[in-house]
């Protein structure tokens, strides 16, 4: 077959999973796994090693990532649910100071969004946001949007957040520490934009809310809330137990080969340092009962769940991709073209804007880029961790009407339509750019 035909179906692929999803409203996993055996028939594959390739790609993910994502879903459960969430907010305020409540919220919504999903983050976090806006009289609507932004940026950026995991799996990197390193580095641009943005833009919008949240009654929502410690651990421990299996392979030995050595290559295994965290977790739960044990936990088992089948079937297209040898020749095509680390980000961000998910982005794209990696020059470990920031910067550009995202902001940050429009999207378009100029500053330095 020739290499036009092939770029050709897999358009059209990529197509009917926008389409699909945007305007047909079909589930992001049916859309997947059609356009998997759409590919495949169109490609002439032999109809005896269809199933076995899309299951081996559904199967091959699920071995990948699935215990990492169904540990960060419950941290970020039980972070929700017991208080955490509002505990590390308070924190951040009295560090920061109540005369910067936006840059408060950027920083809250930052953190929190590391192991919580953004659209949870800003409903955990809307009651607090209304309280501070009222305490330090700043229009909600800047307040929203500085929440909204820091969520965002590290929501799309840093794992164990599902999207920029699944990103980094298709790509064939296992060195998630160094994902997430370099996601919370170019996580931080992105959120000063959006912080910026809300304090000159978004300020001069008022919000159609008139309801009065004292502070007092957020608090008393959660009773007593946990401290401090506990709130962080979860989050914090399995990062540094990346860091220490990290360090342990350096070059030089630092820990050298015997047990502090297997150690620690054995805790910063990702999937190890998740579930670490996840017992830190447990030290949140009010009472080991029904209600926390079953409730809680089984309610983030649903979650993942939902995330689980839609990440494995990205990976049954990517598996088709991967099968046909499109990449080969589209890599060769489009290597010509010099477009290098924006590749990525125009194709994740054609397809953010057309229907609407980052994660679907974060997944197709993903899966697209994994055949061209080598004819454009990105096999290093580093070099994919920035394809996948690259993809993140795609996968935030833009929210509007077709995200879900958006009608979260605009519904609980008391914005009507228009003015939704004027500072949530702009401001994801403004986040998008600079993310990607970003992450090409660092392109230049680092591959």
């Amino acid at each position: 077959m020739s290499g036009p035909y092939l770029i050709l179906i897999l358009f059209l692929a990529i197509l009917f999973i926008v389409i699909a999803t945007a305007k047909f409203k079909l589930n992001p996993f049916l859309a997947l796994i059609l356009a998997s055996y759409l590919l495949a028939f169109a490609a002439f594959m032999p109809s005896d090693k269809i199933a076995g390739i899309i299951t081996q790609g559904f199967g091959n993910t699920l071995t990948n990532i699935g215990i990492v994502i169904i540990a960060g879903v419950i941290i970020g459960t039980i972070l929700e649910k017991s208080g955490a969430a509002i505990k590390m907010a308070e924190t951040i305020i009295k560090l920061v100071g109540e005369k910067r409540p936006t840059l408060a919220m950027s920083i809250i919504g930052y953190i929190v969004s590391i192991p919580v999903f953004c659209d949870s983050g800003f409903v955990i976090l809307s009651s607090l946001n209304k309280a501070l806006a009222k305490k330090t009289k700043t229009s909600l609507v800047a307040m929203s949007i500085a929440l909204s932004t820091g969520l965002y940026a590290t929501h799309v950026l840093v794992p164990p957040t599902p999207g920029p995991i699944a990103a980094a799996s298709n790509l064939k990197l296992d060195n998630l520490l160094l994902v997430i390193l370099i996601g919370m580095l170019v996580a931080i641009p992105a959120m000063i934009a959006g912080n910026i943005f809300a304090n000159k833009v978004a300020a001069k919008y008022e919000s159609n809310f008139n309801e009065n949240v004292s502070y007092e009654e957020v608090l008393k929502k959660y009773g007593t809330l946990p401290s401090a410690w506990k709130s962080f651990a979860p989050i914090v421990v399995p990062i540094v137990l990346m860091a220490l299996g990290s360090i342990a392979k350096f070059p030089g030995e630092p820990f050298g080969q015997g047990f502090i050595f297997k150690l620690f290559i054995f805790l910063g295994t990702p999937v190890n340092a998740l579930l670490i965290g996840m017992l830190f977790a447990f030290l949140l739960l009010p009472n080991l009962n029904s209600e926390t044990l079953n409730s809680w936990i089984g309610e983030a088992m649903k979650d993942s769940a939902i995330i689980l089948i839609i990440t494995a079937a990205g990976g049954s297209l990517g598996n088709v991709i991967k099968e046909i040898k499109v990449g080969d020749y589209l890599g060769q095509a489009l290597s010509s073209l010099n477009l290098g680390i924006f590749l990525p980000f125009i194709i994740a961000a054609a397809i953010k804007t057309a229907q609407g998910s980052s994660t679907v982005s974060l997944l197709t794209t993903s899966a697209l880029m994994l055949p061209l990696l080598p004819s454009l020059g990105f096999t290093s470990d580093i070099a994919k961790a920035l394809v996948v920031m690259a993809i993140g910067a795609g996968a935030m550009t833009v929210s509007h009407a077709n995200d879900s995202y958006f009608w979260v902001v605009s519904q609980f940050g008391g914005m009507d339509v228009k003015t939704a429009y004027k500072t949530q999207t702009i401001a994801t378009l403004l986040m998008g750019i600079v993310t990607i100029i970003t992450v090409f500053i660092l392109s230049l330095f680092l591959i």
